[in-house]
């Protein structure tokens, strides 16, 4: 155990996950505490993870962010689902939703009477019994009293890092801006205090890492080791760019699958993100410009910025007195909008788990352990889409289609292929229906069903599906379009009404 007691918090670095992090602190646990974040004027951020998914809501509701006046502070859109396309095959594209398809039972989900109503012949699409996909597909959003729909945001990433600012710093959070130039360590290695190039020395008992890629803590100082997943996740490199928007939003992010690639679109209310994923082995800079501005909607308002970037995760994510949170701990490309999700789950993880007695090693023992198990199942879940493919277009993708996988995705991908049967897992963000899904989507057929759905006859099952059918379209009767809803609901300053 640590000699004292934890009194003093320092934050690295600010963005979405520094000032996550402060904000949480300062609000849900920081009433003896000193929380400081230093960050630099200087030092840009990323930036371009504006999607998420539906548990970022989980941090709003704890901080008690107003959701109207959040969307329009960040020019956000709801966000319902992710539709990728040509993932499969050229041309081919699926979506994968949030919330639930159909009704499952205590032994089955949904997808094995789905499978036997599609062998009788009368199941339409998998999607059609998803009142999310549907609404996504129809362009329309509201919020519902009763079976209310299952969502996230898009969100200007630099602008929410904002707003979470000004909220810690009314809750006692002291910012001070200045680049690091020194880390000083205590006689057994910690952390002890980080130097400014101002000379100004700040000391902490617990330091927070959120300096990006840098991992100035972590890595730099520390020495953690990282484990590479690259050889899974070949894509190494992105570009990112916004253009102006050309129409209403849609309630969904698209993801286009290019060469040696894929490519990002979120609409916000009066711009569009776009980014290109790329693997540099197989794509150029110059080349992976050119397709990026070659497949975009609406005029350029950014020069594009070219992300290198490495596929993994530190093997500790908190090592002695320092929590990596955000890009510092690990990375994994945006393609299920991850990002800001893992950042949540390590700050929130960390204030269960506060050493406020001082450090032991049980509680970074416990906390990589949780958090570990998180990324792999992200992790599981990315290369799935990468793996299951028909695509045999470019070497890229032949590469990904031949790459031995984790055993941990083998054995969730046979499951499925042999009985139609998905698992859920502890610590996997992405539930039954998410794999569902993706699996299906992505062109897997399951051999068989389970059994249960035996046990009804024809005629039932017919009116089951009639009905799960039907649910889905007593929802959509309530929604007005998206762009109604976000007019009178968070139109963000500037925007216009109806455009």
């Amino acid at each position: 155990m640590s000699s004292s007691r934890v009194q003093n918090v320092v934050v690295v670095g600010g963005g979405t996950a520094g000032w996550t992090a402060a904000a949480a602190i300062a609000r849900l646990i920081g009433a003896n505490l000193n929380v400081v974040l230093v960050e630099s004027d200087a030092i840009g951020t990323v930036g371009v993870g504006e999607a998420t998914i539906p548990p970022f809501r989980t941090m709003h509701r704890l901080l008690k962010i107003d959701e109207a006046e959040f969307l329009s502070r960040t020019q956000g859109t709801f966000k319902l689902a992710i539709q990728f396309e040509n993932w499969r095959t050229n041309g081919h594209e699926y979506i994968h939703s949030f919330g639930n398809t159909g009704q499952a039972c205590w032994a089955a989900g949904f997808q094995a009477f789905w499978l036997k109503a599609r062998k009788l012949g009368f199941a339409e699409d998998y999607g059609r019994y998803a009142p999310e996909l549907m609404a996504a597909k129809a362009g329309r959003f509201g919020l519902l009293q009763q079976n209310g729909l299952s969502y996230a945001y898009h969100i200007d990433a630099t602008a929410y890092a904002g707003l979470l600012r000004e909220q810690a710093e009314k809750d006692g959070v002291t910012r001070i801006e200045g680049r690091i130039v020194d880390v000083r360590q205590t006689e057994s290695g910690d952390i002890a205090e980080v130097v400014l190039e101002s000379g100004q020395a700040v000391k902490g008992d617990l330091f927070i890492d959120c300096s990006g890629f840098a991992s100035l803590l972590l890595d730099k100082t520390l020495g953690t080791d990282f484990e590479d997943w690259t050889h899974w996740l070949p894509c190494d490199r992105a570009i990112a760019v916004q253009t102006e928007a050309v129409g209403e939003p849609i309630p969904y992010t698209r993801s286009i699958a290019r060469e040696s690639g894929w490519q990002w679109r979120i609409p916000l209310q009066t711009r569009v993100g776009n980014g290109l994923v790329y693997c540099s082995e197989f794509m150029s800079d110059d080349e992976a410009r050119d397709t990026l501005l070659a497949n975009l909607e609406g005029a350029v308002i950014t020069e594009p910025r070219v992300l290198p970037f490495r596929t993994g995760q530190r093997v500790k994510q908190w090592h002695r007195n320092c929590v990596g949170l955000g890009l510092a701990a690990g990375f994994l490309e945006p393609l299920e909008s991850t990002s800001i999700h893992l950042i949540q789950r390590g700050v929130l993880r960390l204030m269960q788990m506060f050493p406020a007695g001082g450090i032991t090693e049980s509680d970074r023992e416990e906390f990589n352990r949780q958090m570990d198990a998180e990324f792999r199942y992200v992790r599981d879940f990315i290369i799935l889409h990468y793996h299951v493919t028909e695509r045999n277009d470019s070497e890229f993708w032949r590469r990904c289609r031949a790459m031995d996988i984790p055993d941990s995705l083998q054995h969730r991908l046979d499951l499925f292929r042999d009985t139609g049967l998905v698992f859920e897992a502890e610590k996997d963000i992405f539930r039954e229906n998410s794999w569902v899904q993706v699996m299906l989507g992505q062109g897997i057929e399951p051999g068989s069903y389970h059994p249960i759905v035996d046990m009804m006859g024809e005629q039932e099952l017919r009116q089951f599906m009639q009905f799960q059918q039907q649910k889905v379209d007593h929802v959509l009767n309530q929604l007005p379009t998206h762009q109604e809803f976000i007019d009178r609901y968070c139109q963000t300053a500037g925007a216009l009404a109806g455009s």
